[in-house]
């Protein structure tokens, strides 16, 4: 496990993606107790400049195969945007969790929007997630992590969180909605609401 290789000769620092069908995407990953030791600093910048490479706004350590509890995400936002998409600042997700919340403490509403991977390069679906949940873990230090996250922030969360139990974003999506990105730019840009695409390729909403 600790026999990595920190980025490609044409790319430093930049690891390859594992795709979907590799059967680490599969597997629940290890819980993070130390395993790597002072290599993980070097893995975490690693998979920070992956991300960013890309581009994306998060990725899994089962992601560059190495099945263990990590994650980082980061994302600069985008103001105004119907899907809450609010500024999430580069963060490490150390052995995660989340659960929906509502305002009230209670389970709240889910919405729906396209979501990609990359790990599924090349496809989007529509996939309902709860819009507001608490994470819970600890960050790269062993500090905890324990708070509420709306909108974007919240469903890439979710996402990648997914990933170290095994799972990908097509587990959870509306089938009839997958596009590949050229269709979904020429369809389905005009807005992030996935109502008319719904409409046309015959899936339903939450």
């Amino acid at each position: 496990m600790l026999d990595v290789a920190f980025g490609r000769p044409e790319a430093p620092g930049v690891l390859p993606i594992v795709q979907a069908g590799d059967p680490v995407l599969r597997a629940s990953a290890a819980p993070y107790t130390g395993q790597l030791g002072d290599e993980l600093p070097r893995l975490l910048e690693a998979m920070r400049r992956t991300m960013r490479a890309a581009p994306g706004v998060g990725l899994a350590a089962p992601q560059v195969g190495i099945g263990l509890a990590l994650a980082v995400c980061e994302d600069a936002g985008m103001p105004g945007d119907d899907r809450e998409r609010t500024p999430l600042p580069y963060r490490v997700l150390v052995n995660p969790r989340y659960e929906a919340v509502a305002e009230d403490g209670t389970p709240g509403e889910r919405v729906a929007f396209y979501e990609g991977c990359l790990s599924v390069d090349g496809w989007q679906a529509v996939v309902a997630r709860p819009r507001q949940v608490r994470l819970t873990g600890q960050d790269e230090t062993g500090a905890a992590l324990d708070e509420v996250l709306t909108g974007w922030p919240a469903r890439i969360v979710q996402h990648e969180t997914d990933h170290l139990r095994g799972e990908l974003y097509l587990d959870r999506a509306e089938s009839r909605s997958l596009t590949s990105n050229a269709n979904l730019a020429r369809f389905w840009s005009a807005s992030p609401d996935p109502a008319p695409a719904a409409a046309a390729l015959g899936f339903t909403l939450p």
